[in-house]
């Protein structure tokens, strides 16, 4: 009775005004509960207890008060921290891709000009740089918006003729992270498949098909009429790259070393939505 009013106004005073007007409310709200006297009481032991208990309940809500406080200002600091090493990653990112188109460009002027004697060299090599070109603008573009998994193909297996390849599968919108993911995947499998599989031979094609099940992604990678593939050596960046590109979307990659190429299925959850 004598203290009960005063709580509300220290809360509001240190969480509106800070810890310092806190205080000072609840020093003049005990002083008021001390000193206000209702139907001629006077001060006895129990309302100085009730003072102390007052004071005690008061260090405790000041003190949740001022943590709490001292808790979301440091939030507030981490976030806006992550907001400029965002905007920086971004800006470096940015950077870097100018800087590799730009010296792609560089290189394919170089090679054009050595080339000019040899059209048939030349024509070869024009549109393996302008699919990666294509495939390095591509990803910069998905990164943040996505794009339609054929799309991706036809930009990265365009270059090695369409007569060389099928696509068999539903329109499937791929958000933006897995767009990404598989671009690289493409891109690795597709290299490969120049160096060592199906591309490297005349007669040699590739199928690629993906379903979808519920929320699951499956894709298959098949060559054939190619030469026969077995793993080269230690694992590299490819190989590692092909185990753990899926892994943030439940999925996984498995590949067989065929006589006629290699055979690859791809496996992955998509985000209900996020499929469009």
């Amino acid at each position: 009775m004598f203290f009960t009013p005063y709580f509300p106004a220290v809360f509001f005073a240190a969480a509106f005004g800070g810890l310092r007007i806190g205080i000072a409310t609840a020093l003049i709200g005990g002083s008021l509960g001390i000193g206000l006297n209702f139907n001629g009481t006077s001060i006895d032991p129990a309302r100085i207890v009730l003072f102390m208990i007052f004071l005690l309940v008061c260090g405790l809500t000041l003190w949740g008060i001022e943590h709490y406080r001292v808790v979301a200002i440091r939030h507030r600091d981490i976030a806006k921290r992550l907001i400029q090493e965002e905007e920086y990653r971004k800006l470096v990112v940015d950077e870097l891709q100018h800087r590799l188109k730009n010296k792609l460009s560089t290189v394919h002027a170089v090679l054009h000009q050595v080339l000019q004697d040899q059209p048939a060299v030349w024509a070869t090599i024009d549109g393996r740089l302008r699919a990666l070109s294509a495939t390095d603008d591509l990803i910069a573009r998905v990164d943040g918006s996505g794009c339609d998994i054929k799309d991706l193909l036809l930009s990265e297996l365009g270059p090695y003729g369409h007569v060389r390849f099928t696509l068999n599968g539903d329109p499937l919108f791929l958000p933006a992270k897995l767009a990404v993911s598989l671009a690289l995947i493409f891109h690795e499998l597709a290299t490969n498949a120049g160096k060592y599989g199906a591309f490297s031979a005349a007669r040699g094609l590739l199928q690629v098909s993906w379903t979808m099940s519920d929320d699951r992604l499956s894709i298959i990678w098949d060559e054939t009429e190619g030469p026969a593939v077995g793993p080269v050596g230690q694992a590299g960046f490819g190989t590692k790259l092909l185990n753990s590109a899926l892994r943030p979307f439940d999925g996984k990659t498995e590949i067989s070393y065929l006589k006629t190429g290699i055979h690859c299925t791809m496996q992955c959850r998509v985000p209900k939505g996020d499929v469009r």
